[in-house]
């Protein structure tokens, strides 16, 4: 097919998707867990039945997330990765699940999930196969394969892109947004085109990405351990001038899961995935066994005001505004209400750093603030945006601030943090005195 060709048969899926992901999803960054880097492609049910990828997996994880407090937290989608199917598809030409780990089927899985007011979703790949080999979804299947995830009541579809060409890329994350908006069901689209294309333009574009999809990877796959989360890090905030505009309410960059509670995090590196990917406003995508996991492990990830940053309905996404050689980056997000997110993350690893500075040095208008501390549960008012201040951060580690202005003494408000998970639990702690010198 000549590029012309091509060209105009681009130009023609985007008249037909211009409306095809007005569906309302998405407003703020999806929330849920997912099989991928925790349990990988295990399909050895005989020896490994309770981590192996099977329906009972996923039935024990949407048990997990309805009933120890994840989905009120707004943790709602359960995500299947690869390594779900058969290695052929059905006579009629459809994907189908590998009926020995899924004997029940899709359909059935996903009414176990609905039932427990939960959503599902799927994996698929645009190429010849999927990236572990299974059968992949080329451009002459996608439309079967569209309708078959909305017959089985799939919520979402992850769409990857092993086993194909750029053309192919091309044409078929347009054509499966198309898809899925011909059938009907509302469904959440991750595209993985710009992981495929080096993530940066002049070879993405991230105007035509937030016409077609929700979400999509930008970058590497994330591995369970510090060096991929800092690496993942300093590829964002490097090339934030490019990513930063691209996101906002319905369309998300996405530096893939969250691997807390797994083998590879300290608490402190835990608590910097968490504050980074709420500053980022990322998907907040769990892959890691929530039938045993550390207590401190679930608090990190349940932590109502970094749930509440990272939700912010303004949908900005925040950005580095320093990197110290000292080994300091400090990054902030503005939120609603004239609010904002600081986060203080530390490089180093030799030992705690006492870091110095005033709010005015990090774009503060004048005036005075409250500061909360979103890990430790301190909260501290009066800070004046000229005030030397000082925070101690652990190597590999955070502190991060929930900031609003206060207003003057006259008046009242009823609760300093606007959004909606800031409830009695932010309350409970504005009276503590935090980690927080004003010198």
């Amino acid at each position: 097919m000549g590029s012309s060709a091509v060209s105009g048969l681009l130009v023609l899926l985007l008249v037909s998707v211009s409306y095809g992901l007005d569906n309302g999803l998405a407003g703020t960054p999806p929330m849920g867990w997912m099989a991928w880097e925790r349990f990988r492609c295990n399909t050895d049910c005989i020896d490994d039945l309770q981590n192996c990828i099977s329906e009972a997996l996923f039935r024990d994880m949407a048990d997990r997330l309805s009933e120890d407090g994840w989905r009120e937290l707004g943790y709602e989608y359960l995500i299947i990765d690869d390594c779900w199917m058969l290695d052929q598809r059905d006579k009629e030409g459809r994907l189908q699940p590998d009926p020995s780990r899924f004997p029940g089927g899709i359909a059935k899985l996903a009414r176990y999930v609905h039932d427990r007011g939960l959503k599902l979703g799927i994996y698929a790949d645009m190429g010849s196969h999927t990236c572990m080999g299974f059968p992949g979804t080329p451009l002459h299947k996608i439309q079967i394969d569209a309708q078959t995830f909305a017959s089985w009541g799939v919520d979402y579809l992850k769409f990857d892109g092993c086993y194909s060409n750029p053309v192919e890329q091309m044409l078929g994350y347009p054509m499966m947004s198309a898809a899925l908006n011909d059938t009907g069901r509302p469904m959440v689209y991750s595209c993985s085109w710009p992981a495929y294309l080096g993530g940066l333009p002049p070879n993405v574009n991230y105007s035509l990405l937030g016409e077609i999809c929700h979400l999509w990877r930008n970058y590497d796959d994330i591995e369970d351990s510090w060096d991929s989360v800092q690496d993942i890090i300093q590829w964002f905030s490097d090339n934030q001038d490019d990513l930063q505009p691209a996101a906002g309410p319905g369309r998300w960059n996405d530096p893939d899961m969250l691997i807390i509670g797994n083998f590879g995090l300290s608490v402190d590196q835990a608590r910097s995935q968490m504050a980074l990917w709420a500053v980022m406003a990322s998907p907040l995508i769990m892959s890691n066994d929530l039938r045993n996991l550390d207590p401190n492990m679930r608090a990190i990830l349940q932590n109502k005001v970094a749930i509440s940053i990272n939700q912010d309905p303004m949908g900005v996404q925040g950005r580095r505004l320093l990197q110290k050689k000292s080994g300091i980056d400090v990054y902030w997000r503005p939120l609603s209400s004239s609010c904002s997110a600081l986060v203080f993350l530390s490089r180093r690893t030799d030992m705690p750093y006492l870091y110095h500075t005033y709010l005015s040095k990090l774009n503060y208008e004048a005036g005075s603030y409250q500061v909360y501390d979103v890990f430790s549960g301190s909260t501290r008012t009066g800070l004046n945006s000229t005030s030397k201040f000082s925070v101690s951060i652990n190597p590999s580690g955070v502190v991060m601030w929930y900031v609003s202005p206060e207003e003057p003494s006259s008046q009242t408000r009823s609760d300093p943090a606007p959004h909606r998970e800031l409830d009695s639990e932010f309350r409970l702690h504005k009276s503590s005195i935090g980690r927080l010198t004003v010198l």
